[in-house]
């Protein structure tokens, strides 16, 4: 069973039937108990940070999310969901994030020709041989709706790279933990392959 954490964020259903196509069961839920048995666990998001880590506290899944971490079960942070994994955010500098992985969230810089939010279809660079992204092509193509970036602090955990006005470590792995700062759920083939690779942990 995949729990899907639900404290109020978008995007959730969108990753529940992509699940469910791939033929899991899948249940939307803040319950501990239901969350703690669950074989794989998911923390999407879509919207600002500071709100996001509110309701998380508010509805104490940040423990909850912790011991999930600590006990060694497969977990994936999409979007927003990577970014929360994180210690903090340019979006809400007075906002503590969880904290799992070093690093931080950076506003994309103002450039000639770049629209902010960056949001379409990039291309990835992989590194540091992700688990995600088994039996995909190289320049792999995914589907991007953000302002902030992700800038770990250490690099050996990055296992997916775009540019867009900068670098930006668009994937990470350490250890039972995976996150994408882009949508698999909205990538089509190659996104599907990211999420049956996560089943397959």
């Amino acid at each position: 069973m995949i729990a899907i954490l639900d404290y109020d964020a978008g995007n959730i259903k969108s990753v529940e039937k992509a699940m469910q196509l791939l033929g899991q069961e899948v249940r939307i839920t803040r319950d501990k108990e239901t969350i703690l048995s669950a074989d794989k666990v998911i923390l999407p998001g879509v919207g600002a940070f500071g709100d996001a880590m509110g309701k998380i506290r508010q509805y104490g899944l940040d423990e909850v999310i912790h011991e999930v971490v600590h006990k060694g079960t497969p977990f994936l942070g999409i979007c927003l969901g990577l970014q929360l994994m994180f210690e903090r955010s340019d979006e809400s500098p007075e906002v503590e994030g969880l904290g799992i992985l070093k690093g931080e969230i950076l506003r994309i810089p103002e450039g000639k020709g770049l629209k902010i939010p960056h949001m379409g279809w990039n291309s990835l660079e992989f590194q540091n041989n992700g688990r995600l992204f088994k039996k995909l092509p190289s320049e792999a193509y995914v589907y991007f709706v953000h302002s902030y970036y992700l800038k770990a602090a250490d690099e050996s955990i990055v296992t997916a790279v775009t540019e867009y006005g900068t670098q930006i470590h668009a994937s990470v792995e350490s250890g039972n933990v995976f996150a994408c700062q882009f949508h698999p759920e909205k990538s089509s083939d190659v996104g599907i392959q990211i999420l049956r690779n996560f089943i397959s942990i």
